[in-house]
């Protein structure tokens, strides 16, 4: 495999002066506000001379979506090649503008395990589960292979603080140097895996006419009055300034890249194949303390019996996890509402987030920002040393099913900020789940300096709980 030098291009030259000065580390900076991701993306859009190579599990076709696949386009009309692999889960009433956009001399565009029928999906579920079951849940934005961005971020109005709905509180990094080539490699591994299909193979093809009428939807998006005051307050921001004055201040860190072999959208993987098994190896066990932010959290009986040995051994564990109120699959709450109690009996802490939770205050973000908030990061930290940041939950999905990808990175500075966020922000804008004098299960509110406690899920409607209650009975925990 020859993959072309991008050292010369624009992104190259700006990288490598600060690359030089940091051997062996990699420069990662920190992408916690929605609005800061998306505009890094864009950038790295535009600054593009020579590739773009782009993976995601999730690609909506609203304000963001089509804003960025825009950005694409731009980029492929300078010349530059670029490569679009999405998981086919999420497509539907995509066709036409992905096959549009795979018409572009510049654009190729493939379908990761995709479904054969495109108006009846479940008609291929029905015939081919085993291997539609299995989903690509990586996210990476790789530019002139100088660049990159990996995290928990899919692309949609959600996770770029864009909408007026829900809004994830999520976390990506802004990678420069040798990790960039691994995320390269690893992109590579997938284009051509046994998974990823031409998207001609699949799509029907589309007329001119189509085409342009594509076109035109995108423009009258460009043009629509939220998204370019959208577009004007990302501009305003202090990250694009910071980025456009060359002061971006990186954490210089040994970064490991850990993926899954895409053979795993199969089920061809072998154990040692697999990222959980990776991290398990690169992340030892932790000797005094471990922080974990997982919206989708399923640890199963062999993860309660992990966490909660750490704990008996002194060990302090502190999770993070969405409410029933705040999670937006409650059918994964399923999974983890039962396992909760032997942990707070061994002394693990668990907070679940408040439907109004963010990291930092957003009235500055006015009509565009959004009240309502999900978890989706997907990070750890063990001694306030050593963190991992990418697509991974905590969940059976993730370890056996989905693929994933992320880093471990060293850095004292991003740990020790997620260890403050636990012993800071997040009691005050979380529950705290504890055991009552009689062992039942307890949710206490921080509110104007008192605790406010119940005795059942918070903000939780009896309908939403008895569904949840009746999911846990059933034989599915594999499945979430």
């Amino acid at each position: 495999m020859i993959l072309q030098d991008t050292s010369d291009s624009p992104l190259g030259k700006a990288a490598l002066p600060m690359v030089q000065a940091h051997p062996g580390k990699s420069g990662v900076f920190a992408l916690a506000d929605g609005r800061d991701a998306f505009a890094a993306r864009v950038l790295l859009a535009d600054a593009s001379e020579c590739s773009l190579d782009v993976q995601y599990y999730i690609w909506n076709g609203d304000k963001t979506g089509t804003l960025l696949f825009e950005a694409l386009r731009r980029a492929a009309d300078r010349g530059v090649r670029v490569r679009l692999l999405l998981d086919d889960n999420n497509t539907a009433g995509l066709d036409t503008v992905l096959a549009a956009l795979n018409s572009h001399p510049k654009i190729e565009v493939r379908l990761f395990n995709p479904f054969m029928h495109r108006r009846w999906r479940v008609l291929s579920f029905l015939t081919d589960f085993r291997r539609l079951n299995r989903r690509m849940h990586n996210k990476s934005f790789i530019a002139d292979r100088q660049a990159c961005i990996i995290g928990g971020r899919n692309v949609g109005d959600e996770y770029f603080d864009a909408g007026q709905g829900v809004s994830f509180v999520d976390l990506d990094v802004l990678a420069i140097g040798p990790v960039v080539e691994d995320v390269s490699v690893d992109f590579e591994r997938y284009w051509s895996s046994e998974s990823s299909y031409p998207a001609e193979r699949v799509l029907a093809r589309v007329s001119q006419t189509a085409i342009a009428e594509v076109s035109a939807a995108a423009a009258r998006v460009e043009k629509d009055p939220a998204a370019v005051a959208y577009m004007r307050a990302i501009a305003n921001s202090k990250y694009v300034q910071q980025v456009l004055a060359g002061e971006l201040a990186f954490k210089w860190s040994t970064v490991q890249m850990v993926s899954d072999n895409p053979a795993k959208g199969l089920g061809l993987a072998r154990d040692e194949e697999l990222m959980w098994t990776r991290l398990k190896q690169v992340l030892q066990t932790p000797r005094l303390e471990l922080e974990l932010v997982s919206p989708y959290f399923v640890p199963g009986k062999e993860g309660v019996e992990y966490f909660s040995a750490l704990a008996r051994q002194g060990i302090k564990v502190r999770i993070l996890t969405n409410s029933l109120a705040a999670t937006d699959v409650a059918a994964v709450h399923s999974g983890y509402a039962r396992r909760r109690k032997p942990m707070l009996e061994a002394g693990v802490e668990i907070f679940e987030m408040e439907p109004e939770f963010s990291f930092a205050p957003t009235k500055a973000h006015g009509a565009l920002g959004s009240s309502n908030a999900s978890l989706h990061a997907k990070t750890f930290s063990i001694d306030r040393s050593r963190v991992f940041v990418g697509s991974f939950n905590f969940d059976p999905r993730s370890q056996r099913l989905n693929t994933e990808l992320g880093f471990v990175i060293d850095c004292p500075a991003i740990a020790q900020a997620i260890a403050d966020a636990f012993a800071s922000i997040i009691p005050a804008r979380a529950y705290q789940v504890r055991l009552s004098a009689a062992a039942s299960l307890q949710w206490v509110e921080q509110r104007d300096g008192e605790e406010v406690v119940y005795d059942r899920e918070p903000r939780a409607g009896f309908a939403l709980r008895a569904f949840v209650g009746m999911l846990s009975m059933l034989p599915i925990e594999w499945l979430l």
